[in-house]
């Protein structure tokens, strides 16, 4: 079980769905409910939105990706309170969109708050943690580019949860996932490059 209670993806799921309770809401907002403390966890709540449907709106991977790189390269620099560019900041979503993308991860998200604890720690500090955030910076710049083809960022995106997530509970088996699955990923462009 988690060790930290605060430290849950429910609990980050009810910020949003708090900050989704207008018409729109924009990343301000979201800013707003969750304080300019929170680095890792807001990088993991966007990773968390592209990995539901919402990846499918036009241009929603490219800002995501935008977020995802401007925090990890702050967190890279010990960075203590986040900044986006107001451009990021405005960016607006139907509440409703947001609230469906919230309900349809909240039972995987349940199953991975049971499944989390304190462990692997070393791939969650130091070095590891570093390079992670570097991973977290490479990862989510080739989705403007990959945005046309159906799935892809949203396993991009997954990616990026596992990692955030783990360095968010302090659970490296998660950090680890993200690492598999990128190695899985780079395998299958490597094959199908040079099968083409």
């Amino acid at each position: 079980m988690n060790t930290s209670s605060d430290r849950t993806l429910g609990l980050l799921l009810d910020g949003l769905d708090h900050a989704a309770k207008g018409q729109v809401v924009s990343v301000r907002d979201v800013l707003e409910e969750f304080g300019n403390r929170a680095i890792t966890p807001f990088i993991l709540l966007v990773a968390l939105i592209l990995v539901t449907p919402v990846s499918g709106i036009p241009g929603a991977p490219t800002i995501g990706a935008m977020i995802i790189i401007i925090l990890a390269v702050q967190a890279l620099t010990g960075r203590r309170k986040l900044w986006l560019p107001q451009i990021l900041l405005r960016r607006k979503i139907a509440a409703h969109r947001l609230r469906r993308a919230v309900a349809w991860v909240r039972k995987p998200c349940a199953f991975l708050d049971r499944h989390s604890q304190t462990r692997l720690e070393l791939l969650t500090v130091g070095p590891m943690r570093w390079m992670t955030l570097l991973v977290c910076v490479v990862v989510p710049s080739a989705w403007p580019v990959l945005e046309l083809l159906p799935l892809t960022t949203s396993v991009g995106a997954l990616t990026i949860a596992f990692f955030a997530f783990g360095l968010f509970t302090r659970d490296g088996l998660y950090v680890l996932l993200g690492y598999l699955m990128v190695g899985a990923t780079v395998g299958a462009g490597l094959y199908f490059w040079f099968l083409i």
